[in-house]
């Protein structure tokens, strides 16, 4: 772990967006997952919510595997659980759909809590999402073609998301519970010791202001000494 390394892992997590996620009704394609995972790790969302399409999808793969240590990816068998919870921990949920009540996307006030709900790519939203939708929001076009690509538009607006909540000062202090701060800053800082942590049902030791494990060899004798299997 380098000192920049680390200095890197901080700033990003520092910059996270508790109160900014997205959610997807049964995108399916692999490759589109990915690249709305990446954009929202680009914008400083730390968990993303995936309802599991009835018919499957193929693994998460290709665009943009490296981001999905940086993103948490919370799954969901019905549409209608997943923004019920969000609902109910204060999220508005804003729809991506074409409809007489959407509104330019612009005219939404993003830096309230929000989840922003992508439909599946050929369908869109569903009907049984949009009953739990507080508003619906549409990209004007100005061609041929009626929309974009799933993982274009949710760039689009997470980018205007992005915009509005550097203005109001969003990033510039840490925003995410202390102590969820310390076990992702550790989970990132030491992936190995991370997982070996989780499996052994272990706490995860004190970090230095380095990234590295204070006092390691007492540490390690105290794993010896416990019954759980060598690291």
């Amino acid at each position: 772990m380098t000192p920049e390394r680390y200095q890197t892992i901080c700033r990003v997590l520092q910059q996270r967006q508790p109160d900014l996620t997205v959610i997807t009704d049964e995108v399916h394609k692999g490759r589109n997952l990915s690249a709305i995972i990446r954009t929202c790790d680009a914008v400083g969302i730390g968990r993303f919510h995936c309802v599991e399409p009835k018919l499957g999808y193929r693994a998460f793969r290709g665009t943009a595997l490296g981001s999905h240590k940086w993103v948490d990816t919370v799954l969901h068998n019905d549409v209608a659980v997943g923004l019920k919870s969000l609902k109910s921990n204060g999220f508005n949920v804003v729809a991506a759909h074409l409809s007489d009540k959407a509104v330019d996307f612009r005219e939404v006030d993003y830096t309230r809590p929000t989840a922003l709900l992508m439909g599946t790519e050929k369908a869109g939203v569903s009907a049984e999402a949009l009953a739990h939708v507080d508003q619906e929001i549409v990209i004007p076009m100005m061609g041929m073609v009626e929309s974009f690509n799933v993982s274009v538009a949710c760039a689009i607006i997470l980018t205007e998301a992005q915009r509005q909540r550097q203005q109001a000062g969003m990033y510039e202090v840490s925003r995410i519970p202390q102590d969820e701060y310390e076990q992702t800053l550790f989970r990132w800082c030491q992936p190995v010791v991370t997982k070996y942590c989780d499996e052994n049902n272990l706490p995860y030791p004190e970090l230095d202001d380095e990234g590295e494990i204070v006092e390691p060899a007492k540490w390690y004798q105290q794993v010896r000494e416990s019954s759980a299997e060598p690291l």
